[in-house]
């Protein structure tokens, strides 16, 4: 069989095409080319075209602003909810584990009965704790350090009994705090300013204070003003609402007691704490209560004694006490200030000031009980001790690294390598991280860094980088360290910022709404196999004021669930992806609480 050919013209019109194909490919060629030199008008046209149609990953319509009213609901969970019913009006000041009815159970020796006490699985409410008829929010700062809306903490009986040390006075429909206190009726500036004729208050080295037994916290209101954050705390006792009044002026405060357990903070935290007329016995109990202080303060840090027993040969009738009872209470002051190795630096009038010398090897004193914990910074829970807390090696004096400057310096424990699993170099990435992470908050929502949000909350601070990152006079931060999370709460204090060990299962030593703004990474996570999503919502919702803010931060599942179950309980929610986008599974999720009040009998208003 003969083979078969193509016929000539077949031929022709294929190396036609191939080279029809060539020349194009080197048209579009040195177009490109033309093109990437910047000559030609279409790498404009491509330039813009991706400007015109940028996605604004943090577009949101919540509405910040306050108008105390219901604002418009954004989203409704499909499939509905459970809706949370308002709580009786009694439980408007509800204080889950600071209650008196169960308070009362417990033995009053060494306060134990006015230590947290929290209720049992079934003891707890769950209904959204209502606001007071007439609630208005708070005087923006600095008016609130000085007034109070009556109709947020509607008690007049602290304008009564201390009327005469000027701790508030009532004025019509609001509260002024005229700055006085039992020990400075003058005015706790004229008192901070003969502090600081021994204390360098002024130029940074002091930055955290503690204050026990705070009152309505004018001292701690007062430092403020010289870049001093003080850590307040009171009893819930018949002082009534005298934390609560402190919340609402923006000052940092916690219901607490030097009790049985130890303080929720961490060894070495605070720079100066003071004891204004706060009738804690310290020298009771073989000093437990001074040992715990020297605990908390750091190398080179001063404590304040004024009030009784300082200056008891004027005030010894006056306080109904003998002068031999008084005498012999100081000198057991002055013989436990010494076996801690604190120097006397000052005494006049009503006021005695110590000071903790930064090396213990200057100090002449016998045997002293040391304690042997492994860990000085283990003490959720734990019973306080009469042990001395030894030293921490190279552990940093007062005043050595001033503030602001130990904000962003790496903090010592970080240092000598006492944080597992952080360095140098992942404390800085942290730093790094959350700065970006605030920046896309502030474009979520423009109000923060306003007076507008001045009460913050960190419920899981980590390093504190989020409270660093936020960091302005016109607001302060409560960093929450979880009693089960890393311990981390000794870097945060490191760094000049304050904060609070605590259990998310249980509620806050706080009354109902004392904060604006709450924010939660990945609190949901960390504790989703040890209570329920619902109670810790809850309790975020107490403490969160009407029309306050939430921001979550946590894996996509984590919120989708946390989101259902805010849709019952009067929140605005928004779901917005991560900064990185949308790929990244880690999620934000935005709320605003509405605001609503409570009515006669069981009903609530959203009525201004």
């Amino acid at each position: 069989m003969g083979s078969k050919q193509n016929p000539p013209g077949n031929r022709t019109r294929r190396t036609l095409s191939i080279f029809v194909v060539i020349a194009l490919c080197c048209f579009f060629y040195l177009l490109g080319a033309w093109q990437k030199s910047g000559l030609g008008k279409a790498d404009k046209i491509a330039f813009e075209v991706p400007k015109q149609t940028e996605c604004n990953v943090f577009s949101t319509n919540l509405n910040f602003e306050t108008h105390h009213n219901d604002v418009e609901i954004i989203e409704r969970s499909e499939p509905k909810a459970k809706e949370f019913k308002p709580c009786d009006p009694q439980y408007r000041d509800y204080t889950p584990c600071q209650e008196q009815d169960r308070a009362m159970k417990f033995p009053r020796e060494n306060m134990v009965y006015r230590e947290r006490h929290c209720p049992p699985e079934e003891e707890k409410l769950h209904c959204l704790i209502p606001a007071p008829k007439g609630y208005i929010t708070p005087f923006p700062w600095p008016k609130s350090r000085d007034y109070a809306h009556y109709a947020n903490v509607p008690y007049k009986h602290l304008a009564v009994e201390k009327a005469v040390q000027n701790w508030v006075e009532f004025q019509g429909n609001v509260f002024k705090f005229p700055g006085g206190g039992t020990m400075f009726p003058h005015g706790a500036d004229a008192y901070i300013e003969e502090l600081a004729s021994v204390i360098p208050i002024a130029d940074g080295s002091v930055r955290t204070a503690l204050d026990t037994g705070c009152g309505v916290a004018s001292w701690g209101a007062y430092l403020l003003k010289r870049n001093v954050l003080a850590m307040s705390f009171a009893p819930k006792d018949n002082h009534e609402a005298q934390v609560q009044f402190a919340l609402e002026r923006g000052v940092p405060a916690v219901i607490g007691v030097l009790g049985s357990i130890r303080l929720p903070y961490p060894s070495r935290a605070f720079d100066m704490s003071q004891c204004s007329r706060c009738l804690i016995p310290w020298a009771a109990n073989d000093g437990m209560y001074l040992k715990e202080v020297d605990r908390v303060l750091r190398p080179g840090g001063y404590w304040i004694l004024s009030g009784p027993p300082i200056n008891w040969k004027t005030y010894y009738k006056t306080w109904k006490r003998s002068k031999e009872d008084v005498q012999a209470e100081q000198r057991k002051i002055e013989e436990l200030a010494e076996s801690l190795c604190w120097e006397k630096k000052y005494e006049k009038g009503d006021i005695a000031i110590w000071k903790k010398k930064a090396n213990t090897k200057s100090c002449k004193r016998e045997s002293v009980n040391i304690c042997r914990t492994k860990d000085a910074d283990d003490i959720w829970y734990k019973k306080m001790d009469t042990c001395i807390t030894p030293p921490s090696a190279n552990e940093v004096p007062v005043g050595q690294v001033k503030f602001p400057a130990r904000l962003y310096a790496v903090p010592p424990r970080i240092a000598n390598g006492l944080v597992a699993g952080v360095t140098t170099e992942s404390y800085q990435e942290d730093n790094k991280l959350w700065k970006k992470q605030v920046n896309s908050y502030k474009r979520i929502n423009k109000l923060i860094g306003t007076t507008r949000y001045r009460n913050v909350m960190d419920m899981n601070a980590g390093l504190g980088g989020f409270a660093a990152a936020l960091e302005s006079r016109k607001s302060w931060v409560m960093n929450v360290v979880p009693s089960i999370a890393k311990n981390t709460l000794g870097v945060v204090y490191e760094r000049g910022l304050i904060g609070i060990y605590h259990d998310w299962c249980e509620g806050f030593s706080t009354y109902p709404r004392t904060y604006d703004l709450i924010h939660a990474s990945g609190v949901f996570s960390l504790y989703r196999n040890e209570c329920e999503a619902e109670d810790i919502l809850l309790e975020m919702d107490r403490i969160l004021r009407p029309e306050g803010t939430v921001i979550l931060r946590d894996e996509v599942d984590v919120l989708n669930k946390v989101k259902k179950i805010a849709g019952g309980m009067r929140w605005d929610t928004k779901m917005m992806d991560h900064e990185d986008g949308p790929l990244v599974p880690e999620k934000i999720l935005v709320v605003v609480k509405q605001y609503w009040v409570e009515n006669s009998g069981n009903s609530t208003s959203s009525d201004d």
